[in-house]
């Protein structure tokens, strides 16, 4: 009994080795959130088992939970970099499958056809919004920006608001307003999915995304020009990957003294 005990041990300490080793390699991921592996006791019994005889046979990997909390902000001077500076969610969209993924990761870019998007195409969703800024819907939309305004001014740039209005600025000296950054919030942030390069989608245990302006609420503001570092902090993952090595490291030696306790009583019998 004590041999498999030991092993389950192994498969547990190797499960926490791998998640740290994730958040490590993951600390200069921007948006990126660590993880931790929470464990539950294993005892065998039954209702007619004295209590007192009741033994445990190990460990079980109960959960591997995020941590949500914010990482440190970096700042980088480009515009169209975003940071929640607070509670809250960017939501994207592709324009290939039509997925909604979640994201603190807000490193945007104007593509060819004018959408906001991140490196991997997914498309910011603002509220829209009129020509005051004032919003005018609460569906979420890609934004997209016209090449030129009503009067043919080229676009010459963009900036956005800390109650995340998004606004275009043309060669004329005219500024239009073109949405307004639509965050997403969760009853159970912890129950999304990951779905990597620190995007998340909506389970069942997440429950649906509720949509806020910024700002507002419970909502985070918008920062520009900088953006969300990995929350991953070295020192404590450094300190719990040699926790997970000496718990690696005596559960084998605890098999390794089971084997050869067996191995004895073996000898003695024959």
């Amino acid at each position: 009994m004590s041999f498999y005990t030991s092993l389950n041990g192994l498969k547990n300490a190797q499960t926490d080795l791998g998640v740290i080793s994730n958040n490590i390699a993951n600390a200069e991921t921007n948006g990126f959130k660590k993880s931790t592996v929470a464990f539950a006791d294993i005892v065998a019994g039954s209702a007619f088992t004295n209590p007192k005889l009741i033994m445990g046979i190990g460990a079980t990997v109960e959960s591997i939970n995020q941590n949500f909390q914010q990482g440190p902000v970096e700042q980088t001077g480009n515009a169209l970099d975003l940071v929640v500076n607070g509670d809250g969610f960017f939501t994207t969209k592709s324009a290939v499958s039509g997925d909604t993924l979640y994201t603190r990761n807000g490193a945007f870019e104007i593509d060819e056809n004018g959408y906001l998007v991140r490196g991997n195409g997914n498309r910011l969703q603002v509220f829209p919004t009129d020509a005051a800024g004032v919003v005018t819907g609460t569906t979420p939309q890609s934004v997209q920006i016209p090449a030129t305004n009503a009067g043919g001014a080229q676009f010459a740039g963009v900036a956005v608001g800390k109650n995340g209005l998004i606004t275009a600025s043309y060669a004329d000296g005219t500024n239009t307003p073109v949405g307004m950054v639509a965050l997403a919030t969760f009853l159970s942030p912890g129950g999304l999915r990951q779905e990597g390069s620190s995007n998340w989608s909506a389970t069942g245990i997440s429950g649906a995304a509720t949509y806020g302006a910024p700002d507002s609420g419970f909502y985070g503001g918008i920062l520009s020009g900088a953006l969300e570092r990995s929350n991953v902090d070295l020192s404590e993952e450094m300190v719990g990957l040699i926790t997970a090595q000496r718990n690696f490291q005596a559960n084998a030696k605890a098999i390794d003294t089971a084997t050869q306790i067996s191995q004895t009583i073996i000898n003695l019998r024959t």
